[in-house]
């Protein structure tokens, strides 16, 4: 989360400083600190205390010493001296698309815009089209921005709706019974971003359920409360939805608040045909409830077979099921091994035994440890030296610990010119490489990518788009199209990083991937132990890309894993 913050706030003094039309290389500078610390994939924290920050390409003595402020004394006198004079408020509407420093600071100027509400106003009232380089065409793209900025605001990443749902699962079930509990709605279907989140709770005791979500200490705010139904704020005004149902209707109020809307439509359609009426309560036929206990027999009453939660956004799902083509999804006890996890040998928390013997605990028949390779000086990547040191221990942990085969991996990077960093030790040794793009996110990474793939060393192509949730959009210029098709003809893996701040592939671009034959690699990506968790949520979005056992290489058993060199 530090490297999170200390980027937030390199991003704002760049955005301060461009506003205020200081030194465009200044304002560079601390753009591009602001990007290194975010592609971090160790705590900056670890960095300072070895005396590596500097390693890291793009952060200077004059950002090392900003970020070792923040570390011991929790400010930073850059970022109080650039915002100074800077209308904080403004300065986040740079997220509305069309919004630059520059464009925010004259509609500062000639307007006296400092806040959303403002910019609402000015649009609304025309005043905007007045100011100097505010055509019609950007007037009306400015419109269409300020409405999409305004509906993310009041959604959060997957990552924080699982982190929160965490939390209040752990604190509600400290008062009252939670082990049916279940949050449907987006959460369930496993979208990117979520809104309001919705629990439901089967009980006999609707107030008494009620009445202990209200009382806990992260709630800030009541909403409603009753026999069955509450409603509550928690962390910064994030909803809390509880229904509180009858065990017979559990089915039935799942598929109704798990949704998507659009799909829960199609359900009523096929209902009404069939002289059914369906809700939250259950199927019926006049009076008579004719199913609600479960969500398969609220689907077999349709005449279909259960629909994952995960496909239900109303994409072909239903069809499919009906006409008996609907794919056999994924399902998570059929992957056999996580083949993208760090040690502490490069960034990871966790050293082999610890990881090896947590991906034992958790059934896994295969892991491959793909620390990073000696380029990644962020990282702390492998020399040969501690490549052969590494490799000690594997075969250690390979006798004392049974069940799992560990593999001599290495996650190397793609470099400008499309090379590998792959020494001969590692080239002779390894059983799984990973490759993927670390730096240079702007320099052609389409055609260095293509390249990487030519070499026969190479597995798996690892976070394909460089895209992170809400906060990076991916590669620019990145041709997603080209690498499928690539992929397809050599055999290399794209990978489906469950890390809930990746979630790359997308699930979408995963379902484009297993349309073009392309072999899709589920991975955890996992920096720590516990991370080995995520391999759940990497199935769970392998079910929304409508991926199956076929197309996922990790459900193969290991003689079969890599590709024909």
């Amino acid at each position: 989360m530090v490297n999170q913050e200390i980027s937030r706030l390199f991003g704002l003094i760049a955005d301060a400083l461009e506003f205020k039309g200081e030194n465009r290389f200044r304002v560079l500078a601390y753009r591009r600190g602001s990007e290194a610390v975010a592609d971090l994939d160790e705590d900056v924290s670890v960095l300072v205390a070895e005396a590596r920050l500097t390693e890291v390409p793009g952060i200077g003595k004059g950002l090392a010493a900003d970020i070792a402020e923040y570390l011991s004394r929790n400010r930073m006198s850059a970022y109080e001296t650039a915002l100074a004079g800077v209308p904080r408020t403004l300065l986040e509407l740079k997220g509305v698309s069309g919004l630059g420093p520059k464009r925010l600071a004259l509609l500062h100027r000639e307007l006296a815009i400092t806040d959303l509400a403002g910019l609402e106003r000015a649009i609304e009232e025309d005043r905007v089209a007045g100011v100097p380089g505010f055509g019609p065409k950007l007037v009306e793209s400015l419109r269409r921005g300020v409405q999409r900025y305004v509906q993310s605001r009041e959604r959060m990443t997957l990552g924080e709706a699982l982190r929160l749902s965490r939390r209040v699962l752990d604190r509600l079930g400290r008062e009252v019974d939670t082990r049916r509990a279940v949050f449907a709605g987006s959460l369930r279907r496993c979208r990117e971003t979520c809104g309001d989140l919705d629990l439901l709770i089967p009980s006999r005791k609707g107030g008494e359920v009620v009445a202990a979500l209200t009382r806990l200490d992260m709630v800030e705010r009541v909403l409603a409360a009753g026999e069955t139904k509450g409603s509550v704020l928690v962390d910064d005004g994030r909803q809390i939805d509880l229904r509180v149902v009858p065990a017979d209707s559990l089915g039935a109020a799942l598929c109704y608040f798990t949704g998507s809307k659009e799909h829960n439509v199609r359900l009523r359609e096929i209902a009404k045909k069939r002289g059914l009426k369906i809700n939250e309560y259950g199927v019926f036929r006049g009076e008579e409830r004719v199913a609600g206990k479960t969500e398969k027999e609220v689907y077999a009453a349709l005449d279909l077979p259960w629909i994952p939660p995960e496909m239900r956004e109303n994409r072909g799902e239903i069809e499919a099921a009906r006409d008996g083509t609907l794919p056999e999804a994924l399902r998570f006890r059929q992957l056999r091994g996580d083949l993208h996890v760090h040690t502490s040998w490069s960034n990871g928390r966790d050293p082999v035994q610890d990881t090896v013997r947590a991906a034992a605990e958790r059934g896994h028949r295969y892991l491959a440890l793909t620390d990073h390779a000696a380029s990644a000086l962020h990282a702390r990547g492998l020399t040969p030296e501690r490549w052969m040191a590494r490799a000690a221990e594997i075969e250690r942990a390979r006798r004392e610990i049974p069940g799992v085969r560990v593999l001599h991996g290495l996650e190397v990077d793609i470099d400008q010119d499309g090379g590998i960093d792959l020494f001969p030790e590692a080239a002779a040794r390894a059983e799984w490489i990973v490759a993927g793009v670390h730096a240079g996110f702007r320099n052609e990474v389409t055609a260095r990518m293509l390249r990487a793939m030519d070499r026969p060393e190479v597995d798996a192509i690892v976070h394909p788009t460089g895209r992170l949730v809400d906060r990076r959009a991916g590669y620019e210029g990145f041709d997603l199209d080209a690498v499928l098709e690539k992929a397809a003809r050599t055999g290399v893996c794209l990978e489906l990083n469950a890390d809930p701040d990746r979630l790359d592939l997308s699930a979408e671009e995963a379902r484009r991937a297993a349309a073009r034959g392309v072999r899709v690699l589920v991975s955890s990506g996992a920096h720590g132990a516990s991370d080995l968790d995520r391999l759940e949520l990497g199935a769970a979005l392998a079910r929304r890309g409508w991926l199956t056992r076929d197309n996922v290489v990790n459900t193969a058993p290991l003689r079969s894993l890599r590709r024909k060199r």
